[in-house]
């Protein structure tokens, strides 16, 4: 740093008034003029310093003067200083801004719910998959709430309906959007793991396997073709039934308990049915969401009951 002070004469020998009424240190950065005082993490210019033609220069920052060019730390032009056009410079963060304005108002004119509106997006989506529709979800708030009406998802519900051999006792909850009743269904459509109440609200066929003595085979209507398959009953209670003229019941006491093992990790490592002293029974769940449960001797399948008013199984989904 430099100390100059500047003095001038006139032929009275008097002096002149100073072109600086005060003491001036020069930066050795950029040789601007500073208040005296250093800053020792930015040296930023001083304040109140006069240009060429004795006017003020202001910092665009906080509207004190400033020198009125360039910052020496990052180059970037001070805010609200006029360039040679006499347009006033912007800094790269508003024009970031505006330009992302720009490109989200562009993208909202071609929005198709916002060109073709609410109601004919519906009829639209209404012609997509499940899926598709799902995944329009995630589009915006907007796309949202049209794809997620129940005029949507009602004839959604109807179609992965069709054809099933049971519905869950959720589909019949009148509370609930058609939606969560679609995604809760096929939830229910994946289980695996049987229920009591998936037990006593079905009707089972019952049938010996061809590893049955052949005696057994012999009374059995599905081996010797004499009539409909067989029926078996579980009830709430835990026992089991059948029908009158079961020649192969006999009318004796049976009862039944499900059995689940489950890992430390949380995963089942056995899941079957067991029925008096018989060899367990494993369960199977079918593509059209119907149960078999069986052993080497016998195998018992759900009979569909679609019809069902308040349908079938537990109202809260355990895996």
């Amino acid at each position: 740093m430099t100390e100059t002070r500047t003095c001038e004469f006139d032929h009275n020998n008097n002096p002149k008034k100073n072109t600086r009424s005060t003491e001036e240190l020069k930066d050795g950065f950029s040789g601007l003029p500073y208040s005296g005082v250093e800053d020792g993490l930015s040296r930023l210019p001083c304040f109140g310093v006069e240009d060429d033609k004795g006017e003020i220069l202001e910092d665009g920052f906080s509207g004190l003067p400033c020198s009125g060019v360039e910052d020496g730390l990052c180059g970037l032009p001070c805010f609200g200083v006029e360039d040679d056009k006499g347009g006033i410079l912007e800094d790269g963060f508003a024009e970031k801004g505006k330009k992302k304005r720009r490109i989200c108002e562009m993208g909202r004119l071609n929005d198709p719910l916002v060109v073709l509106g609410s109601d004919i997006m519906l009829m639209i989506l209404s012609c997509l998959d499940a899926r598709s529709v799902a995944l329009c979800l995630l589009v915006s708030c907007g796309w949202k709430a049209v794809a997620s009406s129940d005029k949507i998802w009602s004839s959604k519900c109807e179609e992965l309906w069709q054809g099933k051999t049971h519905l869950p006792r959720i589909a019949k909850v009148n509370d609930l959007l058609k939606l969560a009743v679609y995604s809760l269904s096929i939830m229910d459509g994946k289980r695996k793991r049987i229920r009591k109440e998936d037990l006593y609200d079905h009707v089972w066929e019952f049938h010996f396997t061809e590893a049955a003595p052949e005696y057994w085979r012999m009374l059995d209507p599905y081996w010797n073709g004499t009539g409909r398959p067989l029926r078996r009953y579980f009830l709430p209670d835990g026992s089991q039934t059948a029908e009158p003229d079961d020649k192969i019941w006999g009318g004796h006491e049976s009862c039944y308990s499900i059995v689940t093992s489950v890992l430390a990790d949380g995963k089942i490592r056995a899941h079957y049915v067991r029925i008096n002293r018989w060899p367990p029974m494993y369960v199977t769940r079918k593509e059209d969401w119907s149960w078999e449960i069986s052993n080497n001797f016998c195998t018992y399948r759900s009979i569909p009951d679609a019809d069902k008013k308040d349908g079938t199984g537990p109202l809260f989904l355990l895996h």
